[in-house]
């Protein structure tokens, strides 16, 4: 027999091994699988809470609105319905034993202190204190500027 012939070695054709199945998945792709539904479950919460407090922010504007716009002269009763919606967002916004205590030059120092940059204690704001218990505020109050300083507060407290 002569080796170099190809019958006398016998060989048999390259069989190669079957393709690996697309299922189950490396562990490279389930680790890669479990940081994408993170990553989505985390920007999920991150945008209902953003939207939750656009559109709380977007009431309370609505409020004060309603509320700075009412025709006729301004009343101790508005006043009064201005300082509880201020009062509400800071119990929301800050810890109770800070504020909820609060009233007069107190509350209008913490207003100054947490976004009011003045305007409280030495602006248009000063009604807030007083305005309640006077019986006539019209020629008192410049309600547009009370209003400016509320909504600014309201944006600088419930993030713009």
């Amino acid at each position: 027999m002569n080796p170099s012939s190809p019958s006398a070695l016998q060989l048999r054709d390259i069989h190669l091994p079957a393709e690996p199945g697309w299922w189950p998945p490396a562990p490279g792709w389930w680790i890669l699988a479990v940081l994408l539904l993170i990553l989505l479950v985390w920007t999920t919460r991150f945008a209902l809470r953003r939207y939750r407090l656009y559109r709380q922010r977007q009431r309370l504007l609505a409020t004060l609105d309603a509320l700075t716009r009412q025709p006729g002269d301004v009343t101790p009763e508005t006043i009064t319905q201005l300082s509880i919606l201020l009062r509400r967002l800071a119990l929301m916004r800050f810890p109770r034993q800070q504020v909820a205590a609060l009233s007069g030059s107190e509350w209008l120092d913490f207003l100054d202190r947490s976004g009011g940059d003045g305007g409280f204690s030495h602006g248009p704001g000063q009604v807030l204190a007083t305005g309640p218990y006077q019986p006539a505020l019209s020629a008192d109050v410049d309600m547009a500027a009370l209003s400016a300083l509320l909504r600014e507060w309201i944006k600088k407290n419930m993030g713009r």
